[in-house]
C-alpha cells in the first residue's frame, strides 16, 4: 500500500516525507487536487561488480602487445 500525500502538504514536509521513503523503502505518491502527479520512490541500490566496472570507459588504440618500434638509447 502506497502512501498519498498532497503537494501542499509535501512541500511543507519535503525533507522528512524523504526520509521516510528511504527509511520505510516505500513510495509516496505526490497529489494535486486528488490526481496524482508524481512518485517518489527509494533508490534500488546496486553494488557495482568487481570485474567489468569500467567496461566501455577507455578504447585501445594500435597493437599493445607487438614490440615497439622505438629505438632507446640505453647507454646514456
Amino acid at each position: 500500500m502506497r502512501r498519498q500525500i498532497a503537494a501542499g502538504k509535501f512541500k511543507a514536509t519535503c525533507l522528512a516525507v524523504l526520509d521516510e521513503v528511504q527509511r520505510g523503502r516505500q513510495e509516496v505518491v505526490i497529489t494535486k487536487r486528488g490526481k496524482a502527479v508524481a512518485r517518489i520512490v527509494p533508490v534500488e541500490e546496486t553494488t557495482p561488480e568487481l570485474f567489468g566496472r569500467m567496461k566501455g570507459t577507455f578504447e585501445i588504440l594500435g597493437d599493445i602487445v607487438g614490440p615497439m618500434h622505438d629505438v632507446w638509447d640505453v647507454d646514456r
